[in-house]
């Protein structure tokens, strides 16, 4: 089997289409995407833009609470995570993202954009025909976790939202959600079964 030398990754474009930035999905990938690509190696990125200091999660890392704590805690002030997830059909249920993502934006204080195709998908591979249907529902969610705006499952959408990013700092400052961490206690999230980490 050849060694897979392909990345999930994204490229950010300002808005005259200058590049800010690259990002490569640093997950394991889960199914089987695990057999086409490799994990990225460059850690949780933040990016300086125009309007704000962003977070960007790629597709499978937007599950993990640590990546959205990760850019939060080095100054993201809006978080963005571009996917294209769909039907899985091991896990017909698996549309509740919404749920999760508004959790990250809530536990951080950061307003959250969640994007997501739209529309069915057909591969052919050795073994046949697979169809997948993208869940769509795009939103951006505030910074405690309220959908402020959202789209359909159905049709493209561009969707807008203002936040007044000072406001939103000095609340995150107040509740005290960065200041109060124990980061001494979270040395169990260095391992991957729980166990207690060596001295």
């Amino acid at each position: 089997m050849p060694i897979s030398i392909l990345k999930l990754s994204l490229m950010l474009m300002g808005p005259i289409l200058d590049s800010i930035g690259n990002l490569i999905s640093l997950m394991d990938q889960d199914t089987r995407k695990k057999f086409y690509f490799n994990p990225g190696d460059t850690g949780f990125k933040v990016f300086q833009t125009k309007f704000a200091k962003i977070g960007v999660a790629i597709c499978w890392d937007q599950w993990f609470p640590e990546a959205a704590r990760c850019m939060a805690l080095q100054g993201a002030e809006i978080l963005f995570y571009p996917t294209a997830i769909g039907s899985e059909p091991q896990d017909e249920g698996l549309d509740s993202c919404e749920h999760w993502q508004r959790g990250h934006a809530g536990a951080n204080l950061v307003p959250l954009v969640a994007s997501n195709r739209i529309g069915k998908e057909t591969i052919e591979t050795e073994h046949g025909k697979s169809e997948i249907t993208f869940y769509g529902h795009s939103f951006i969610a505030g910074p405690t976790g309220e959908i402020v705006a959202a789209a359909s499952d159905k049709d493209e959408a561009v969707l807008i939202a203002q936040f007044d990013l000072d406001k939103i700092k000095a609340k995150r400052s107040c509740w005290g959600v960065f200041r109060d961490r124990r980061p001494d206690l979270y040395k169990v999230l260095l391992t991957l079964d729980g166990s207690k980490p060596s001295p």
